[in-house]
């Protein structure tokens, strides 16, 4: 698969002909002509009569976007210079802050801060809700309006102004954007033959770098795994697919997506040249686990390869394409929605997991910066302590499986 477009969720990369041939059905083309009637009598209402005088262009241009931003928060109209930024942004690079947002209940909110980036160092968290960038409101702000804001030359501080769940009033916290470099894998040696590793997002090279990490693992001495997707927004659907065959049969589907068009319903399978199939684990997810990160969670769970351990995780499982338009602009559409192998739509639900385990929640009052190497924290961290003992009760129960018998899972009722 080709290299997709990735602004903080999983994207696809279209090219279509907007003038010639479009694969698609006509529904009720006869009702869409007459609404196109009503929307030309509105258009030359407002060119011949309204106070001020408004270029063609722009009247067109307010009137998609509000078009796009009645379907959902991830469909948006891009004028060409938007449309321009976005393809610089998939293969340059760029000064930003290191958060995935969206939009919920029309509220600018983060998904989730990335670990190591100057958000997650400001203290921001998964939930947080944006009101204000640089003092001005993001009150119905396009989400890619508000991502442009915060993105700027390294260096150069902007001001967020955050809403959270028990303050009482909001808070500005200023940040310095960073060039975004994010290593995605982290690994720590948690004894007794566990290993723990840490996919921060899903990027090209986290595979390789997750394949790199697992054998000097093994050859350690690694009898389990915890693998900690939480506060992951995702990335790249190559990438979650390519981590999640390191650990299923080759040939077992990961996920599938569904969409109206057929070119949008996609099944990805895993083909694994050399895996660990076997391995007991568990995997550590929360609310800011999102997209790619709750598809490896959702297939590890669907094949019972892992125990899933933690707080229900975002629900963000919807496809965007990139549709290029004749005038240099574009279309950022939500095509399809993702399932996994059994058939459960991450989109707007998420993942459950199998022992839910809730952190001691942060004092309202104020903004709390992390620590600067959290695997500091790992032997304080509930989560992980109860995923250490998950894999104990795996061990007792192989220990005491009668030979010859099928590997035991532990699935919690």
């Amino acid at each position: 698969m080709k290299k997709a477009f990735v602004i903080g969720s999983l994207l696809v990369v279209l090219t279509l002909s907007i003038g010639g041939t479009v694969a698609s059905k006509v529904t009720d083309s006869s009702a869409t002509y007459e609404q196109l009637k009503l929307f030309t009598e509105v258009l030359s209402i407002v060119q011949n009569q309204y106070v001020d005088e408004v270029p063609p262009k722009e009247l067109i241009y307010s009137a998609i976007k509000g078009t796009l931003r009645g379907l959902d928060p991830h469909s948006s109209f891009l004028d060409p210079d938007s449309y321009r930024e976005m393809q610089v942004e998939t293969t340059g690079s760029f000064g930003g802050l290191g958060i995935e947002i969206t939009l919920r209940d029309d509220v600018l909110t983060i998904v989730s801060p990335i670990e190591g980036t100057p958000a997650y160092r400001a203290g921001l968290q998964t939930g947080d809700r944006i009101v204000k960038i640089d003092g001005l409101s993001t009150k119905d702000m396009q989400l890619q309006d508000a991502v442009k804001r915060m993105r700027g030359r390294p260096g150069t501080k902007v001001m967020i102004t955050v809403v959270r769940e028990g303050w009482t009033e909001p808070k500005d916290v200023e940040i310095t954007r960073e060039q975004i470099r994010v290593h995605s894998v982290r690994t720590a040696d948690l004894g007794g033959g566990v290993a723990y590793v840490k996919l921060r997002q899903f990027q090209e090279q986290t595979p390789p770098d997750l394949v790199g990490a697992l054998d000097r693992a093994a050859k350690s001495g690694m009898k389990a795994l915890i693998l900690d997707l939480r506060n992951n927004p995702g990335g790249l659907l190559t990438a979650a697919v390519e981590v999640t065959e390191e650990f299923v049969d080759d040939g077992k589907l990961v996920v599938y997506t569904e969409g109206r068009m057929r070119n949008q319903n996609m099944r990805f399978t895993a083909h694994a040249k050399k895996s660990y199939p076997s391995l007991p684990m568990v995997v550590l997810v929360n609310q800011g686990s999102a997209s790619a990160s709750e598809i490896v969670a959702g297939a590890l769970q669907d094949w019972g390869r892992a125990i899933i351990v933690g707080t229900q995780t975002f629900g963000k499982g919807s496809v965007q394409t990139i549709i290029p338009l004749s005038d240099g602009s574009g279309l950022r559409l939500t095509t399809a929605k993702y399932f996994t192998p059994k058939g459960r739509s991450i989109h707007g639900k998420g993942i459950t997991p199998d022992i839910v385990v809730e952190l001691p929640k942060e004092p309202a009052d104020k903004v709390r910066r992390p620590p600067l190497d959290p695997m500091e924290d790992l032997k304080k961290d509930l989560q992980v302590q109860r995923a250490l003992d998950v894999i104990k009760t795996m061990r007792i129960i192989e220990q005491q499986r009668p030979a010859g018998n099928p590997q035991v899972q532990v699935r919690p009722q």
